[in-house]
């Protein structure tokens, strides 16, 4: 049985792995108050990695996008796949 997937708005933050990206997209990430997003940084890259709970402890890696999904779980997008996939609200 053929399906189509059904179109749904979401909410979505580009990570840039800068220490002002992590923290916008951990106040982003608040829900109820409480935080369910956590940053490191990682050495080896020079930037900072976004851990994202709740999905099997996914990694977004900078320039990755960030995507509040329809139940309110987290998960990372590469930025080719994001930009093939989305488009802006009204435009």
């Amino acid at each position: 049985m053929l399906r189509y997937k059904k179109t749904v708005e979401i909410e979505a933050v580009q990570s840039t792995g800068t220490p002002e990206s992590a923290r916008e997209i951990i106040e982003w990430g608040k829900i109820d108050g409480k935080t369910n997003i956590v940053t490191d940084y990682d050495g080896r890259r020079h930037g900072y990695l976004v851990t994202i709970l709740f999905v099997e402890g996914n990694v977004a890696h900078p320039n990755d996008w960030i995507i509040k999904g329809i139940n309110g779980e987290f998960y990372p997008c590469k930025p080719d796949i994001f930009e093939n996939t989305y488009e802006p609200v009204g435009g």
